[in-house]
């Protein structure tokens, strides 16, 4: 179980913020007036309501909870990712594709329109459903991204998006999908980064029996792709880290008061610390996006072997 109590994210926030002063990014002025904030939100904690227990969930529940909404627009994280991976995929030779834990389809769908003969694969039967209707020329398997029903050197290109942040290791996760590419195939890879640099927070959904659980969030450093990335052969194309826009919330926006029995809704929270909201979010990357290749040379037995 974690425990999420909104005061607590806000107070973490502003004590972002101040750090950022206290490196001389932000004057005297706006120290004292995240000080004097501070006092008046733990003087309005009753506003705020009460923390909240929340249990982890499988992936397959989490997902089926979230795919009737997913595809809903205002999702900021895909709005930063997708731009930038379909740049890529639109510079690609057209072939055999898949889209590993590909959701509602929507990086199979573009892949269709390039072209390509398409292959999805994920864990959620409801994603897969959203996904079919979507894309009706594509192939949709249901698998996981630790064996995925793909024959060894298939596919010429593999998207994994928003994915990996979920999977305890990426190696091994790494090596299946080196394992279904052919010699000079091309692995995109889009993760989510944490909120607040390193820091990430998990990803809490409601469930239909009206509870709430949470899928973990796991945080990682851009050098840990590369030491899982490296050792099978694939390398580096392009990388890129979009950040979050500025500023993130309204300034003006009043504060919200949210159900004091509910998880605390961060972005709504927002409102209660702007100022402070901004300044610790800003230049704060939401995504990062990679371009692997496999040289044409590249040895599947010998990659196997290693492992």
């Amino acid at each position: 179980m974690i425990y999420q109590h909104p005061l607590a994210y806000l107070l973490g926030v502003e004590g972002v913020a101040l750090l950022h002063a206290f490196a001389g990014e932000y004057d005297r002025e706006f120290t004292q007036a995240r000080l004097a904030e501070v006092r008046r939100l733990l003087d309005s904690a009753d506003q705020l309501g009460g923390g909240a227990a929340v249990r982890p969930i499988p992936i397959v529940e989490g997902y089926r909870a979230w795919a009737d909404a997913y595809d809903q627009p205002g999702n900021q994280l895909i709005d930063l990712e997708q731009p930038i991976v379909w740049e890529i995929l639109d510079g690609l030779p057209t072939g055999t594709a898949l889209d590993a834990a590909c959701g509602t389809g929507r990086h199979a769908e573009h892949l269709a329109a390039l072209g390509h003969a398409v292959i999805g694969v994920d864990i959620s039967p409801e994603m897969l459903t959203v996904a079919r209707a979507k894309v009706p020329g594509a192939d949709f398997r249901e698998g996981d991204l630790y064996q995925l029903p793909v024959p060894g050197q298939h596919v010429d290109v593999v998207v994994c998006a928003l994915a990996l942040t979920h999977v305890p290791e990426l190696t091994p996760v790494l090596r299946e999908l080196v394992r279904v590419l052919r010699p000079g195939g091309h692995l995109v890879i889009s993760d989510s980064r944490g909120l607040l640099g390193h820091f990430g927070s998990p990803v809490v959904k409601a469930l239909p029996n009206g509870e709430f659980g949470y899928l973990p969030h796991r945080n990682r450093l851009t050098s840990d792709y590369l030491a899982a990335a490296l050792p099978l052969g694939l390398q580096v194309r392009r990388c890129e880290e979009p950040r979050r826009p500025h500023p993130l919330t309204d300034p003006g926006a009043p504060a919200e008061i949210r159900p004091a029995c509910e998880p605390p809704d961060i972005w709504a929270l927002h409102s209660w610390c702007p100022a402070a909201t901004n300044a610790a979010y800003r230049d704060n990357p939401a995504a990062i996006v990679w371009h692997f290749q496999l040289p044409s040379t590249h040895s599947q037995a010998t990659e196997e072997g290693d492992g």
